[in-house]
């Protein structure tokens, strides 16, 4: 039987297993958020996998009516996301229970929030912003380990994790890189109170990408993930497919040289994000050989397509295990 694990994140969102369901940029579904609630751990999905503001109250209001736990709202708080202050607004209006924020300053965000009583965990990559974010009142940390699909950070876990719990005062949440039990133990064993985990979710049922998407990340592996920089301008990770290796990683000559000038930065970076986005929107909803698709290196335990009540269950008796494991070792003679 698997009895969950008591840390600071589980007692503040009041669930059973120490796992937030990272936020995937059209990936992630209401179906699956209210699907995390049903496995007793937390869900987040991005405020931009929808449209309009009015997609996203629908959204919300049908996860709500499910009733099945604390869900979360992440928002990208730079300005690429021209949407962000009415969405924050409709998110508080409609009451959610936290945001992670990601990609900008926080500030506006936490301030609003806590008028509301929800909390807001912030994406940092190293203790610089860390200590920032934490100073403007963040109520947790995401650290974005270089082991992370999506965006990802420059510093391992093993050094991110212990590091941010040595300077911060409020919870760190390990993202990046577990796929199975033993990885989950290790971040708890690092200090972690819990664990943002993403790529395990993309090959779920739940999910309503295509199904050549899903199956990608049942039959690449760890070996196949990749970085670039086409997709957002910063460094993203993806499947390394054939259609990804003919169009190549790096950004062409002409991006290179707009994000490197100091007045056209800005505006480089928001026209390369928008591009990149609609070049993953294509690639998740229809049947192409010509799709990058996002995965971090724990795809490498994805076995098959499963639904997200059997990842869970597979996460959680995989650190049972993990941990009777550690234990046994731990008091042989």
């Amino acid at each position: 039987m698997i009895v969950g694990m008591k840390t600071t994140i589980t007692d503040m969102l009041k669930i059973q297993h120490p796992i937030i369901m990272a936020p995937m940029f059209l990936v992630t579904t209401p179906e699956m958020i209210i699907a995390a609630g049903k496995a007793r751990i937390s869900g987040c999905i991005p405020a931009l996998n929808w449209r309009t503001i009015e997609e996203l109250e629908a959204g919300i209001k049908q996860i709500k009516a499910a009733n099945t736990g604390p869900f979360g709202i992440n928002l990208i708080v730079n300005k690429s996301n021209i949407l962000y202050k009415k969405q924050l607004h409709k998110c508080l209006d409609l009451g959610i229970d936290y945001f992670i924020t990601s990609l900008g300053s926080p500030e506006e965000v936490i301030k609003e929030s806590h008028k509301n009583g929800v909390k807001v965990f912030c994406d940092v990559t190293d203790g610089e912003y860390a200590k920032k974010v934490e100073a403007l009142g963040a109520d947790a940390l995401i650290a974005v380990n270089s082991g992370a699909g999506g965006h990802l950070g420059n510093i391992p876990a093993t050094v991110l994790v212990p590091m941010l719990k040595a300077q911060a005062k409020i919870p760190v949440i390990a993202a990046g890189g577990v796929g199975e039990g033993h990885g989950m133990l290790s971040m708890l064993a690092l200090g972690a109170d819990a664990l943002s985990i993403g790529s395990p979710f993309i090959a779920t049922h739940e999910a309503k990408i295509t199904e050549g998407y899903k199956q990608a990340c049942v039959d690449y592996k760890a070996k196949d993930i990749v970085v670039t920089t086409k997709l957002s301008g910063s460094r993203c990770t993806v499947i390394n497919t054939p259609y990804l290796q003919k169009i190549g990683t790096d950004q062409n000559v002409v991006e290179s040289f707009l994000n490197k000038n100091k007045q056209l930065k800005k505006y480089a970076k928001m026209l390369t994000f928008m591009k990149g986005m609609k070049m993953i929107e294509k690639a998740a909803f229809s049947a192409s050989y010509k799709s990058v698709w996002c995965a971090g290196t724990s795809i490498e335990f994805t076995k098959k397509i499963s639904s997200v009540q059997e990842v869970v269950d597979s996460l959680t008796t995989g650190f049972e295990n993990a941990l009777a494991e550690f234990d046994q070792r731990r008091n042989r003679p």
